[in-house]
């Protein structure tokens, strides 16, 4: 009984536990600097829990709990899109939330059973300690890409997000966010190991050094410029609608929408400040097909870029009336844009969402039935291509990207690289040396508007600022409700909007050229050394039993 009462104490303190590091990915209820000490700390103590369980199954349930707390937590927000807008009962919602992150879960799980299975082949104890602190980083990068590779992945509240404003944040640029999430789980083990160690442990002092050093370089990497001024810099007028999801797309208010964000856009410019050269809005704007907009609604948009001799961009809902298709798209409206053109969709700037949202803009298979559960107007959007040109500007290259394709950050990789990122025929990088084709500036437009005043906004600020920091490129994010603002190429606030208010927000950017190292090479050498950490003590070990057998084979060659 005490055994049982033991075990589920412990249950409970990893889903505790899992619910306070769902507190570290973005500020609010926590100040910034708290994030990456309290994402660290949590993580020890899963760590400690994982070494000191009795087998891998063990370790892997443990995992889970922690897990299973974070995500349930950290993803709370989903419950407000499946209750209040998709008109799901709010149990059915909740038991859908816990139900994905239990799947989620399981990538923790298989961390935590790597780790104990790699010491259990391989190291006779923990003194080994140093080779353990390894093992854990390796294992929890591989998993937290995994997460956000398999089925077409979701890779929100990646452990790396939480130290953007840490030193480890340097590590963007070099290896990218699973560099972070790699260099931060050796941390968070060293702080187990240095915690679990007796003082005069002979490896001690070398796990406290490493990890300070580990530190200590990423505060020096993030003193490097990667990049350089490209152009001069951008006027940009942001546009925050704030228009309620619940009457987004219903008929009687179509019109009136419009309108509000043509009035937005086209805001007087004060006498003592630049016209904008760029005014950026949020996704879907025109909640409706380009052919059921009235010629007289798409005049008034060129009117208005003619006018203030600027390019809007803006999100629209595309229809190809010859293929039946449809895609989630940006386009772009200038002076010469004629009205033909934006009915038919096939205007001259035009990017098309590639990375697809499950269950909001395509049904994965056996799922139908959920999506009934909800009143969500869904459909099965066309992908677009992963790699598209970027908007050309004043001389500065835009790259859009919609919605949660900032998060991907690898898929955002070619339009930095430009054309030329692309690769011969046997897989060589054939880039300039200074990216001169590739974007200046990424813009990401958004509708978060189903997650109402939630976490979620400001956790993907937080993913946009290390899309930033990967790529050394300024990036404007224009969104329904927030968080809509500026973000310059180290990743710092420029300006931001209030979420949940209609607003506009002028700003400048300064476009940049040059390529970070993460640019050049993407996840491949992270990865690359997560695998060859896990494999090395099978590789040593197998090499251990050639060399032991080795005189054998030779005596009885001789005989």
């Amino acid at each position: 009984m005490n055994g049982l009462w033991l075990k589920g104490r412990l249950a409970l303190g990893l889903l505790l536990g899992g619910a306070l590091h769902a507190l570290s990915f973005a500020p609010d209820p926590l100040p910034q600097w708290a994030l990456s000490p309290l994402q660290l700390c949590t993580m020890a103590w899963l760590v400690t829990c994982i070494w000191r369980a009795p087998s891998g199954l063990y370790a892997a349930r443990r995992a889970w709990f922690f897990a299973l707390g974070s995500f349930s937590v950290g993803l709370y927000w989903l419950t407000i899109s499946m209750h209040f807008y998709g008109y799901m009962p709010m149990p059915l919602a909740i038991a859908a939330l816990i139900a994905l992150s239990a799947y989620l879960a399981l990538f923790a799980s298989l961390a935590a059973w790597l780790v104990h299975f790699v010491k259990a082949a391989t190291v006779t104890s923990l003194s080994n300690m140093s080779w353990a602190v390894l093992a854990w980083a390796a294992a929890w990068t591989l998993a937290e890409w995994l997460r956000a590779t398999l089925f077409t992945g979701f890779p929100w509240l990646n452990t790396g997000y939480a130290h953007v404003d840490s030193w480890f944040a340097g590590w963007s640029s070099v290896l990218g966010l699973y560099g972070v999430t790699f260099v931060t789980a050796f941390v968070a083990a060293s702080i187990a190991a240095l915690v679990g160690m007796q003082a005069n442990h002979p490896k001690r002092a070398l796990i406290g050094v490493v990890a300070f050093g580990l530190a200590a370089i990423g505060w020096a990497l993030g003193q490097i410029s990667w990049s350089t001024p490209a152009g001069a810099p951008l006027v940009a007028r942001l546009v925050q609608g704030n228009v309620d999801q619940g009457i987004k797309f219903t008929p009687d208010h179509l019109t009136k929408i419009i309108q509000e964000h043509l009035r937005l856009a086209a805001t007087p410019t004060p006498a003592d400040a630049p016209t904008p050269q760029v005014v950026v809005l949020p996704e879907t704007v025109m909640a409706v097909f380009q052919h059921q907009v009235a010629p007289a609604a798409w005049q008034a948009w060129i009117n208005v870029a003619k006018r203030q001799n600027s390019t809007i961009l803006m999100g629209a809902a595309l229809f190809d009336t010859q293929t039946g298709n449809y895609t989630n798209s940006v386009i772009g409206i200038d002076g010469n844009t004629t009205v033909q053109q934006l009915s038919t969709g096939m205007m001259a700037q035009r990017y098309d969402k590639s990375h697809l949202v499950p269950f909001g803009e395509f049904v994965p298979f056996g799922f139908r039935w959920f999506v009934n559960l909800m009143s969500i107007p869904l459909g099965d959007f066309t992908r677009g291509t992963l790699t598209q040109q970027p908007f050309t500007v004043d001389g500065q290259r835009i790259a859009p990207n919609i919605c949660y394709e900032d998060v991907f950050g690898e898929e955002l990789l070619p339009a930095v690289r430009g054309t030329s990122g692309a690769k011969d025929s046997v897989g060589r990088s054939a880039h300039d040396a200074n990216g001169n084709d590739g974007a200046t500036i990424l813009a990401n437009f958004s509708n978060l508007a189903w997650f109402g005043n939630s976490w979620a906004l400001r956790q993907h600020w937080q993913m946009s600022r290390m899309r930033a920091l990967e790529t050394s490129r300024p990036i404007l994010r224009a969104t329904n409700t927030g968080a809509s603002g500026a973000i310059d190429h180290r990743g710092r606030d420029i300006a931001q909007l209030p979420p949940n208010r209609v607003g506009v927000l002028d700003t400048t950017v300064q476009g940049q050229q040059g390529f970070t190292p993460y640019v050049r090479i993407g996840n491949s050498l992270i990865l690359g050394l997560s695998v060859l950490v896990l494999f090395a003590p099978w590789l040593r070990r197998k090499t251990k039993q050639h060399t032991a057998h080795s005189p054998d084979i030779q005596s009885d060659s001789l005989r």
